[in-house]
């Protein structure tokens, strides 16, 4: 009873501190010293926020004060378009103005040239604004401040998607700026449907999120369960994409990712035209598309830039790698040690002889190989380019060199480590690889213990648990449980644009049509007509 009491009083003294934190009931006097010692006591020992007195009026009776935080707001901006203005128009506008109204009204609607302005007097809202890189100005006598939008922090050019390379098709990708990314987006949606919702998450950080979707296409249940979850968060800081995946995904001890991750901004275009939802966040060059199936994970935008045929020749590669990614070592751990006799003789000759040298079971050969190839694999990343290149070569032909000439694993061993190494860079999603890279281990132990028996039952599992897994609502293999063929043309293989004329049928969209092909129609026509003149 005891250790209940002292929970329910520790949760209630947390929404308590949680009240007082939102209250924001703090508004702005008329006197200008009282509030710029209100900012200077909540800006204490911030030596970056910049306070900049001065005087406007025939007879410098007009006192006004801008607050800005140096390096987020663009000093040029705050130079030529308010103090300029302010200092300079407004004195030889209306010289002789006495009234503290008049001389607001002016600077407002006459004397600046910045596009976005804002009257506001809720202190706490205009802390939030000044965090976020704009500019307050106070007026003596006056008790509302104007926010300038003055934001002009640097940032990273745009660049190539690193972790989603195509040979074909753009080549940009978001960055950490939340606004560079939401234009890159609106380029590709030059639409008035396309809706960018902002909202503010974590107490401490006020982490900008942008929730984007085209109003008359998407899923409104998704919809309404993503804004929902994002309801639910409390945090005190967001500081990437990553937080807010973890916080709102369907299941969290499962190894499949339920939310898609991005840095194509065409990527999230071709996504939100299906009637999917997307989430942008600042500081975070990573968007997070939701729902997301097993089908859309191992699709690559590159698919729909080539021709059919060769995009479906790629597709099957991927699921042909996807199969020997899982279970290529479970099934050398299984032959050489349960069932050998599953391979042509021959063969298991040559396995036999090429192990004849080696002092460990086949487990063993292969959980070790396996776990220096991760340790290769998470070395060369964390290594600068030229180095991680040089470590990837060299440490992979040496150390299997090493290995094989002083017997500690067999060739055909490090055969097997290499296919799978490489089939598991096929995957074009980063988070269903590591996936992937996690229960190849899996297969490996339920090989190890039950041979192929233990293949059979691992996969079982894996499949039931995919099958009530769901994403936003929406089963993760969604694509494979349907029997339409407008769901079924884009899949394992690719067919032609004009077959796909309908968005998927997993989501529950406004508008089905994607495109109307009339060319077979006007095909028809024209033949007949020629057929006429004949």
């Amino acid at each position: 009873m005891d250790f209940i009491k002292r929970l329910f009083r520790h949760e209630k003294e947390k929404d308590n501190k949680q009240d007082d934190r939102g209250e924001g009931n703090r508004h702005l006097s008329k006197k200008l010293a009282d509030n710029v010692a209100l900012f200077k006591e909540t800006f204490k020992d911030c030596d970056d926020v910049v306070y900049r007195d001065f005087t406007v009026g025939d007879d410098q009776r007009f006192k006004m004060t801008l607050i800005y935080i140096d390096g987020m707001a663009n000093k040029n901006l705050i130079n030529e378009n308010i103090l300029r203005s302010i200092m300079l128009d407004a004195r030889q506008t209306h010289p002789k103005t006495s009234d503290i109204q008049d001389i607001f009204e002016l600077i407002k609607n006459s004397s600046l040239s910045t596009s976005d302005l804002k009257e506001i007097d809720d202190v706490d809202k205009i802390i939030v604004y000044v965090l976020s890189g704009l500019t307050l100005l106070l007026i003596d006598g006056y008790d509302r401040g104007i926010i300038f939008e003055t934001r002009g922090w640097q940032t990273r050019s745009i660049a190539p998607p690193e972790a989603e390379m195509t040979i074909r098709g753009p080549q940009d990708s978001f960055v950490e700026t939340l606004r560079i990314n939401t234009a890159l987006v609106r380029r590709r949606i030059r639409d008035t449907r396309l809706k960018l919702k902002s909202v503010q998450i974590g107490t401490r950080s006020k982490t900008d999120v942008i929730i984007a979707y085209i109003e008359d296409i998407a899923d409104e249940n998704v919809l309404e369960e993503v804004k929902n979850r994002l309801k639910t968060i409390n945090i005190d800081a967001v500081l990437e994409s990553g937080y807010i995946e973890q916080l709102i995904e369907d299941c969290w001890y499962s190894p499949f990712p339920q939310i898609e991750i991005t840095q194509r901004p065409d990527k999230v275009a071709a996504a939100l035209y299906e009637g999917r939802v997307s989430v942008l966040v600042d500081n975070s060059p990573f968007a997070l598309l939701m729902p997301a199936t097993v089908s859309v994970m191992i699709q690559s935008p590159e698919d729909y830039y080539m021709r059919w045929p060769i995009a479906s020749v790629i597709r099957l590669l991927r699921f042909l790698s996807i199969f020997i990614e899982l279970y290529l070592p479970a099934l050398y751990i299984a032959i050489t040690s349960y069932n050998p006799g599953m391979i042509p003789t021959t063969l298991s000759l040559y396995i036999a002889a090429t192990r004849a040298t080696v002092p460990f079971p086949s487990f063993i050969e292969a959980f070790m190989m396996m776990g220096v190839l991760e340790i290769l694999r998470e070395g060369g990343i964390r290594l600068p380019t030229p180095v991680s290149q040089t470590l990837g070569i060299v440490g992979a032909i040496v150390i299997g060199s090493a290995a094989v000439q002083a017997g500690i694993v067999s060739p055909f061993m490090v055969i097997v480590v290499a296919i799978t190494a490489m089939a598991s860079f096929v995957v074009p999603n980063y988070s269903l690889s590591l996936s992937m890279r996690l229960l190849t281990f899996g297969f490996m132990i339920m090989a190890t213990v039950f041979g192929l028996y233990g293949i059979y039952i691992g996969t079982i599992l894996m499949l039931s648990h995919m099958v009530i897994l769901k994403s936003f609502g929406v089963p993760y293999i969604a694509s494979f449980m349907s029997y339409t063929s407008r769901d079924l043309a884009d899949i394992v293989v690719r067919f032609p644009l004009h077959f796909m004329r309908y968005r998927p049928m997993f989501l529950q969209q406004k508008d089905k049509v994607r495109f109307d092909d009339k060319r077979e129609e006007k095909i028809k026509s024209r033949e007949a007509g020629q057929d006429d003149k004949k």
